[in-house]
Parts: structure tokens; C-alpha cells; sequence
């Protein structure tokens, strides 16, 4: 596979790329199997934030401060995503796996060196999903990597309409995705805004 310049990563529609980074740097934890297997699934919404703020600084040059309200964080926590040390990170994954929720140095150094990956041609994960699908059917759903795939490709802010389309027949933490989709308020203007607006209305 071809070296991707910057210019070709810059016509990646952001939201696209973001994805890409999320499902990469699952891929390097492991998959979802691994989660799965230290019970600690709140860490995905946090590597969809890291992908993101990795993305837009990278891509767009935007600033801390406009990445944090971008995404809804304090700008510390974006941060630390950013100055996070990918070779570091990578040294202490193990003992970080076993947190319920990763630091934020964590979930950026992860979302860094999946960047990477894809900034350098190496972004073929069709061998991830296929093992998505099998640890799916035999360990049930992980929620919010079912919602990014089925949005991939998705023209971001996205109205109720497209998104009961596109999440029509999911099920959510033993709900239906129609019913959580009519309580979000609309329109969801990013993924990570997506996967943050489900996550509250659950605990609501």
C-alpha cells in the first residue's frame, strides 16, 4: 500500500479519518476481545476523543483550546492527549489495560501511533473487522465500534433521519437504537459527539 502524503491525508474528510485512527488504535490494543477480556469498555469513548483531537491538530492546526471545545474537554485533558509519548505508552499498555479508564496521556499515545500507521500506508484492516464480527456474535456487541462502523462514510452534522437509518435494527445495551436516537438532541455535529450523546442518555 502506498506512503500517504499530507496533502492526501488533508482531503480525508476529518470525521473519516478520525474513525480510521479509533478502529487502528483498537486494532494495536488488541480489539474489542481485549477489552472485553479486562472489562474496561469505557475506554473507547476515550480513544474516539484522542483520535479526534490527534486529527484535527495534525490536519486542521487547530489549537487546544479549539480542539477541547470542539470535543467537550478541559483543555489539560487535550493537552495531555497531544504531549502524550507514544513509545512510553506503548511500554506501559499492559498495566494500563487493567484500568477501568485510561489516562489521557494513554488514550493519545495510542491514537498517535495509529496515525501513523495510516500516514504511512499501513491502514488495511479488513482482517480487524472480520475478527470484529466473530468477537461480536460470540462475546455480543461493543456498542460504540458498531455505531462507527455503521456511520463510516456519514456527511457530518448528521440529522435524526440519517442516523435511524444508518443504526436502524441495533440494539444498545439491551435497548433499541431508535429510542436512544429520540432523545438526542440534533444536529450531531461529529461521531465523538455521537458516541458521547448515546453514553448519557444510557445513564440517564
Amino acid at each position: 500500500m502506498p506512503v500517504l502524503t499530507q496533502d492526501e491525508i488533508k482531503r480525508y474528510d476529518i470525521d473519516t479519518t478520525a474513525i480510521r485512527v479509533f478502529l487502528k488504535a483498537l486494532e494495536i490494543l488488541g480489539g474489542p476481545r481485549k477489552l472485553i477480556e479486562y472489562r474496561n469498555l469505557t475506554w473507547l469513548p476515550s480513544l474516539m476523543e484522542a483520535a479526534y483531537a490527534v486529527v484535527l491538530q495534525d490536519v486542521e492546526m487547530k489549537s487546544e483550546s479549539e480542539i477541547a471545545e470542539f470535543l467537550g474537554l478541559t483543555r489539560q485533558t487535550v493537552r495531555n492527549i497531544l504531549r502524550a509519548d507514544p513509545e512510553l505508552v506503548m511500554k506501559k499498555l499492559q498495566g494500563e489495560l487493567e484500568e477501568r479508564t485510561p489516562r489521557a496521556h494513554t488514550a493519545g499515545g495510542l491514537a498517535k501511533i495509529a496515525y501513523r500507521e495510516i500516514k504511512e500506508g499501513r491502514d488495511n484492516l479488513a482482517v480487524f473487522n472480520y475478527a470484529f464480527s466473530v468477537a461480536s456474535e460470540a462475546l455480543g456487541i461493543v456498542w460504540p465500534v458498531e455505531v462507527l462502523l455503521r456511520i463510516k462514510g456519514l456527511d457530518f452534522p448528521a440529522d435524526k433521519e440519517e442516523l435511524l437509518r444508518r443504526l436502524s435494527g441495533m440494539r444498545i445495551k439491551d435497548r433499541n437504537a431508535e429510542e436512544i436516537l429520540e432523545r438526542l438532541d440534533y444536529p450531531i455535529t461529529s461521531p465523538a459527539e455521537l458516541l458521547k450523546k448515546i453514553r448519557l442518555a444510557l445513564a440517564s
